[in-house]
């Protein structure tokens, strides 16, 4: 019997799991079902087995970038997915692969390491976003959109999905001619730039990726409105002491799960002071269904150091200490699943020119976020919100029905 046995067992009831130990004797998990995989891992070395007891989420993540796990029916996605799909998190079954006191340490963890003070939120970001524009060129759409797309019609391609998600936001934004919008977390600028082509707006988009900044500035100048989008390396709350009162509108995609839970009330009290009176703000961002966690090891040393996925709770209870009013929030549920398994096809469509770009190491690490990724949105505990805000009770109309309006005359601008 393998170390494994006792978890594997436990955690494997319905699909199929094989393993092969370094001596070549096998195991078998769970009964073949329909919906899913069939998986057969071997291991090359029984530190990799031992890493999996240690820390199952880690240790497997690093036994398999070091080649001491491999795939021998299946691939990553399916793995990560078949284990997922046995503790999914609407069904109440968790994976408890710690103690109360190891996952009291993980929470520790994550708190202090999101404080992200300005010179930490730096060098978070440029771990993950300055590793190189190609790499992204190779696996998202056109317009370099890193965030969840909208996927409102089965059959969609990844480009149009992105599309129909910044009509959307651009609806929920109430966007009209002179107003002076602001980007938080603006990427390399393809949302700034598809609002100046919707509207007769000014956008400033900022960022603390130094590679982002000089793709999204040469992106303005190529789609001819830079005389009215600017791009700017700052930090939000530096910009909040100089530009008091300046924005009309504010949007802020897949940028609020960088700025850690002790910063929340720093951030909210940053875009209110902002904004305008009238002033109305989008935050489009991952969230975790239920009450407050941590973020996992994985994550937290390879993916996204300083991290956090809030929960709505701890995120609206922020927002409130600077009197916003919330005026619209949509859950996505499974629309980032949609998106990160388009993400992950072109990655390893792509594993040639990634390796040859960033090593076999980075390659496994890369679609192991990606798998894992996938999971928490498919069975796991994460979602999408978008939250709208105003400051002002006055400031949008008075029901819904200009959102479906403005998506569809946005939607037909094809931008």
């Amino acid at each position: 019997m393998s170390i494994l046995r006792p978890f594997l067992s436990r955690i494997i009831r319905q699909g199929r799991l094989t393993v092969v130990a370094p001596d070549g004797s096998r195991e078998e998990y769970g009964q073949p079902a329909s919906g899913f995989p069939e998986v057969t891992i071997r291991f090359t070395h029984r530190r990799g087995m031992r890493r999996i007891i240690l820390d199952p989420r880690l240790g497997a993540a690093e036994a398999f970038m070091d080649g001491e796990m491999e795939l021998a029916e299946g691939d990553i996605m399916d793995l990560v997915g078949l284990i997922r799909m046995n503790t999914p998190w609407d069904r109440g079954a968790r994976l408890h692969d710690k103690t109360w006191l190891g996952r009291r340490a993980e929470w520790v963890k994550t708190r202090i390491g999101s404080i992200n003070r300005q010179r930490q939120s730096r060098a978070n970001v440029k771990h993950h976003y300055d590793i190189g524009n190609d790499l992204y060129r190779l696996f998202l759409d056109d317009d370099m959109q890193y965030s969840c797309a909208y996927w409102p019609r089965p059959g969609m391609t990844l480009d149009e999905a992105q599309a129909a998600k910044k009509a959307h936001i651009a609806a929920k934004l109430a966007l009209k001619p002179g107003q002076r919008i602001l980007d938080i977390g603006c990427g390399w600028g393809g949302i700034a730039i598809t609002l100046a082509k919707l509207e007769k707006v000014e956008v400033l988009g900022i960022t603390l990726s130094e590679q982002q900044l000089a793709l999204a500035r040469a992106r303005a100048e190529a789609a001819g409105v830079a005389d009215r989008v600017t791009f700017e390396l700052i930090d939000y709350r530096d910009l909040a002491a100089r530009e008091a009162g300046r924005f009309d509108r504010i949007v802020s995609v897949g940028m609020f799960e960088h700025v850690g839970a002790p910063n929340f009330e720093t951030f909210f009290r940053a875009c209110a002071n902002l904004m305008t009176a009238d002033g109305v703000m989008l935050l489009h961002t991952i969230g975790r269904f239920g009450k407050p966690g941590a973020t996992d090891a994985f994550t937290r040393k390879y993916i996204f150091p300083g991290g956090y996925i809030p929960a709505l709770s701890e995120t609206l209870a922020a927002s409130e200490k600077s009197r916003l009013i919330v005026t619209d929030v949509e859950t996505w549920r499974l629309h980032y699943a949609l998106t990160l398994r388009q993400w992950y096809a072109r990655t390893l469509a792509h594993e040639a020119e990634i390796v040859a770009m960033m090593g076999e190491r980075f390659f496994r690490m890369w679609t192991f976020y990606l798998a894992g990724a996938t999971s928490a949105f498919e069975s796991g505990g994460m979602g999408n919100y978008q939250i709208q805000f105003a400051r002002s009770r006055h400031a949008l109309p008075l029901t819904r029905n200009y959102l479906g309006d403005a998506e569809r005359e946005f939607g037909t601008r094809g931008v």
